[in-house]
């Protein structure tokens, strides 16, 4: 059995889930704020595919395929957008270099903020929302209990498991009294729940 699925007792439905499936493996190391808001904005509305073989596109347009700050803001929006970023997506990469070049995305100064408030500090960004905030805390500074509840993903595979009916923007409220059993390991009970619909990030 899964060891994991212990720390999902409280919550028989996704104890049985996990308990089915092997171990998630370990994940990467974290890369920093910067590059994962970066990524994070290059992937929005793509499959993991195209949002690679852009991202690829985009970090080619530098020397050693580092993204500094100032060489992105210089980069004229033509150049972006011929990589195939939207125009929109490329104000939004200039908005996360400026944010960066002012010294506002130092992991030394932001990382260990407690997660509210690192979400607030980031959704100053333009083009930054909840959501990316919230992937930024999962996947790059794995902070271990958070609850995305305005992903799409969490809700098809939950929709699926409890069965209730509510359009996403209903089930919130649903989705988080779910989830308080998971606690503190929210972060985890979701990396399963992507991988139940094969649509990891994991």
């Amino acid at each position: 059995m899964n060891p994991h699925a212990a720390l999902f007792s409280q919550d028989p439905v996704l104890f049985h889930l996990v308990k089915d499936q092997p171990p998630l493996p370990e994940r990467l190391p974290a890369k920093s704020i910067y590059d994962a808001l970066l990524s994070s904005v290059i992937s929005q509305q793509l499959s993991v595919k195209a949002a690679a073989t852009i991202k690829a596109r985009f970090l080619a347009l530098f020397p050693e395929t580092d993204p500094k700050p100032e060489w992105v803001q210089a980069t004229p929006d033509e150049v972006l957008r011929s990589v195939g970023l939207s125009g929109q997506k490329a104000k939004y990469l200039k908005s996360i270099a400026a944010f960066k070049a002012a010294g506002n995305l130092e992991d030394d100064t932001i990382a260990h903020l407690p997660d509210e408030e690192l979400i607030l500090h980031l959704t100053q960004i333009k083009g930054v929302g909840r959501w990316t905030s919230e992937m930024v805390l999962m996947f790059t500074l794995h902070r271990p209990d958070v609850m995305p509840l305005d992903d799409l993903g969490i809700y098809k595979a939950m929709k699926k498991l409890y069965g209730f009916t509510a359009p996403l923007k209903e089930a919130k409220a649903t989705l988080l009294e779910l989830s308080q059993p998971w606690r503190p390991h929210r972060t985890l009970a979701c990396r399963y729940l992507w991988k139940s619909l094969d649509n990891a990030p994991v």
